[in-house]
């Protein structure tokens, strides 16, 4: 029973941290609704699972990093919600480089090698896998979960740069590596991982995949006909 009071009078005590409060006040028309989410990563490593919590506005860290690269079993959880409508106004600071000279394969077994005398990729069959590209994986901040990277030819100064769906991904030459990334964010990928399958997504074009298909350039899809899964091989 509310004792007669107008609805309007009541206060109600917050819900746990991690759910949704809801308040008012007698001073205030509107109900102000609140929202907090916990982002979970999950790293399986045989009958132990890890769990990290990150809040939508923190940073990862360096111990993050170990983890994701280390673990290979790490999963990389998507948060609930993500505001692609804020990223205009993100700012994403160089870390260092996590994965160094490995190769791209897709499930067809197609290695990634760069077209000879041009700026594009192209997936085909190696019988030596000295012929692939080899990629060096930038890390860079995010105010969220999500993991961005870029993929830079091993000991070059070209980056992958995605481009719109359906279009060659290009290799832009860059004077040296961004320490921030704001405008040109065409060179950032999400990287997510599931198991052995890797996924690179367009921080600038979030609905679109790094992708192969047999006869074509690699290039911007978001999915099937086209292969948006690789498997990361050291070397």
């Amino acid at each position: 029973s509310l004792n007669q009071k107008s609805f309007y009078d009541v206060n109600y005590d917050p819900l746990h941290e991690d759910c949704m409060s809801l308040r008012t006040s007698e001073t205030s028309k509107t109900s102000h609704l609140t929202f907090k989410e916990d982002v979970v990563m999950v790293a399986a490593s045989g009958k132990i699972l890890k769990k990290r919590r990150l809040s939508l506005n923190q940073f990862i860290t360096d111990d993050d990093l170990e983890v994701i690269t280390n673990d290979t079993e790490e999963e990389i959880m998507k948060p609930r919600s993500a505001a692609y409508n804020f990223r205009s106004n993100e700012k994403y600071n160089y870390m260092r480089i996590i994965k160094s000279q490995f190769i791209l394969n897709d499930n067809l077994n197609q290695s990634i090698i760069q077209q000879t005398g041009g700026n594009y990729l192209m997936a085909a069959a190696l019988q030596n896998l000295d012929d692939a590209v080899k990629f060096d994986m930038g890390a860079y901040t995010s105010e969220d979960s999500k993991f961005p990277v870029t993929l830079r030819i091993s000991k070059t100064r070209l980056f992958v740069s995605a481009q719109n769906e359906g279009e060659p991904v290009l290799l832009k030459e860059m004077p040296e590596t961004p320490k921030t990334i704001k405008d040109e964010t065409n060179l950032l990928f999400f990287w997510e991982r599931h198991g052995t399958k890797n996924y690179f997504t367009s921080v600038a074009q979030p609905k679109l995949f790094i992708a192969t298909q047999e006869r074509k350039l690699v290039h911007m899809a978001k999915g099937q006909p086209s292969i948006t899964d690789f498997q990361i091989l050291e070397t």
